[in-house]
């Protein structure tokens, strides 16, 4: 279900992670509900820290969120086109970015008309050809 709405999301470090689940871990009368209850984290998400950190100690505690399987492949300006505040130089370097989308696209043969649902890619090998 998730988190309820209008709550904050508590992103916890690796470490403050591997405090909580040592000192579930270390009392003398595991309650791991008792815990998750004293710390605000869900029951199903803290037994998940356990398992995780049994198995592949701090390392198991690092959040995952955002990371991507192929680091240094794809497009690292992705995210840019979404970002409400950016800077001159960002703004430049989108631009940039899609010339250079333009230009591969000009070089194949084709153009991109219209948006969204009613794009179309368009030819342009008889649009060069004289006639």
């Amino acid at each position: 279900m998730g988190r309820p709405r209008g709550t904050k999301n508590n992103m916890r470090s690796p470490e403050e992670k591997e405090a909580i689940v040592l000192e579930y871990l270390n009392d003398n009368h595991p309650s791991h509900r008792k815990t998750a209850d004293k710390y605000g984290i869900s029951h199903s998400r803290f037994s998940s820290w356990i398992r995780s950190y049994r198995d592949h100690g701090i390392d198991g505690l690092r959040s995952k969120t955002g990371k991507s399987r192929h680091p240094g492949k794809g497009n690292h300006l992705s995210g840019l086109q979404r970002k409400k505040n950016k800077t001159r130089e960002e703004e430049l370097e989108l631009e940039n970015l899609k010339l250079k989308i333009e230009v591969a696209r000009l070089k194949k043969g084709y153009q991109v008309k219209g948006v969204g649902s009613k794009k179309e890619y368009v030819t342009i090998k008889d649009l060069n050809a004289k006639s």
